[in-house]
């Protein structure tokens, strides 16, 4: 796999970002003039409230959305300032998602799963099937390579999408509740998997509603009502939340 190891300065960075969805009736504040840095190498959880604006400013710093106000930059390039085309291009080759809700696609096996992205990317089918191989190694998945993703468990996709999500040596990962849809179990093989790609580098914000799990992180930011609060966590006060891990 390869490996982020170079740590110090931003990776991603966002200043005084806004994001206000418009209805007929309303309009719904999502994000308000939030600021963010996140260094390379880097895990950072962020935790609140349902509706509080986490899942809408990962999109933020994703390129799934663009902010009304503000500026998000990966790695010094203001996303904003892309076209669509050009922030697929950059999803696809320099960012990693990790969905509550796995997002496979159905009709494809998980080595081919796993294989799609790098494609896309455009790695040769050479490439691509290396890469799976380690992948599918690292995660555990290599008897189930052949499988289809309706065929596995809850844990087993997760892993599938992780390993998805590291196809292409992303610079940052983003994960949206990566452990919301699962039992504790999956939940501890899917974080023991998270810690395993930071201690190798890989920067990674995650949005978790689960101390257990925020508590991996480096940093814990909480936010309300489209805002960073202020009152941030140390990992060190939920340790005790999270299982030991096996000896």
């Amino acid at each position: 796999m390869g490996l982020h190891q170079e740590t110090g300065g931003a990776i991603l960075r966002c200043r005084g970002v806004v994001r206000t969805f418009r209805g007929a009736a309303r309009e719904t504040a999502a994000v308000r003039g939030v600021d963010l840095d996140v260094a390379r190498g880097e895990w950072v959880a962020i935790m609140g409230p349902s509706g509080c604006g986490k899942s809408s400013l990962l999109h933020l710093l994703g390129g799934l959305d663009i902010p009304d106000a503000g500026a998000v930059e990966l790695d010094g390039q203001d996303l904003s300032r892309l076209s669509e085309t050009q922030r697929a291009r950059l999803r696809r080759r320099q960012l990693g998602y990790v969905f509550q809700f796995f997002n496979l696609v159905h009709d494809l096996t998980v080595a081919e799963n796993i294989e799609l992205p790098m494609l896309l990317a455009g790695a040769s089918k050479a490439a691509a099937s290396a890469r799976r191989g380690e992948l599918l190694a690292a995660m555990s998945l290599a008897e189930v390579a052949s499988s289809m993703p309706a065929q596995l468990s809850g844990g087993q996709q997760q892993r599938v999408a992780i390993a998805r999500a590291l196809a292409n040596d992303p610079k940052v990962v983003l994960a949206d509740e990566p452990t919301g849809n699962l039992d504790t179990e999956a939940a501890r093989q899917v974080l023991t998997l998270l810690r395993a790609q930071h201690a190798r580098g890989q920067t990674i914000v995650m949005v978790t509603h689960d101390p257990r799990v925020a508590a991996a992180a480096d940093r814990v930011l909480m936010m309300e009502d489209g805002r960073f609060t202020g009152r941030d966590l140390a990992t060190h006060t939920l340790t005790e939340l999270v299982p030991a891990e096996p000896s």
